[in-house]
């Protein structure tokens, strides 16, 4: 197919296309002419991928970049091409700010971890993640919140056991990484929304807090 084709097949807009070719994140078609170059189903399906990382996971095309390299890298096995992929998302875009409640929440993390057994390597980004989010409870005196992370780590694992399980019934070695990667960048903006419409109806649909009184035209005056 030829790049409008391509377009129509993905929505992607020719010139967002070309872009992507010049930053590597697309790999080029078969040249048919010196300006013409034909493309197949595995450019639709990188498009797509480009896309549900950009749009939807919210990566740069730096980042988006960074993790296709390790996708395809050769010589790994696809559960390493996975976590190679999957810690390229999590890498932190800038450096920790290492004070006093970065200090505690970093040692806070690491009773989590032991407390809960889970095996987490040390270059796992998702330590710094998650201890950057605890500095910001100790830095807002919010502490009263970390009585949550062993739920939070609950409801975690069940989603977890749950995606590798789905994961591990894929045949296909592309469309078993594809899955993977993709379910770690949408899987926190889906995770994210379904939280945030549980805490809506538990808070109103269950009558646990009032909606707030109605305003008085008058008062505006």
């Amino acid at each position: 197919m030829r790049i409008g084709e391509l377009s129509r097949r993905t929505g992607v807009p020719v010139p967002t296309i070309k872009f992507y070719l010049r930053e590597g994140l697309l790999p080029p078609g078969e040249l048919t002419s010196h300006n013409q170059a034909r493309y197949t189903e595995a450019h639709v399906r990188r498009l797509r991928l480009i896309r549900a990382l950009i749009e939807v996971g919210g990566l740069s095309v730096a980042a988006t970049r960074d993790v296709l390299q390790k996708m395809y890298a050769p010589g790994m096995s696809v559960l390493d091409q996975a976590g190679k992929a999957q810690f390229a998302m999590g890498a932190p875009a800038r450096p920790p700010v290492e004070d006093e409640a970065w200090r505690q929440a970093k040692a806070e993390t690491e009773n989590l971890l032991e407390r809960l057994g889970w095996q987490v390597r040390e270059t796992n980004p998702a330590r710094q993640t998650l201890t950057s989010a605890l500095a910001v409870l100790f830095r807002l005196n919010q502490t009263d919140q970390l009585e949550l992370l062993d739920v939070y780590a609950r409801a975690a694992r069940q989603v977890a056991e749950a995606e590798i399980a789905q994961l591990l019934t894929q045949q296909d070695h592309d469309a078993l990484l594809e899955t993977a990667v993709i379910w770690t960048a949408v899987g926190d903006t889906v995770f994210g929304a379904l939280r945030r419409f549980a805490q809506e109806d538990i808070a109103y649909g269950s009558g646990a807090v009032a909606d707030p009184p109605a305003r008085d035209e008058k008062d505006e005056t």
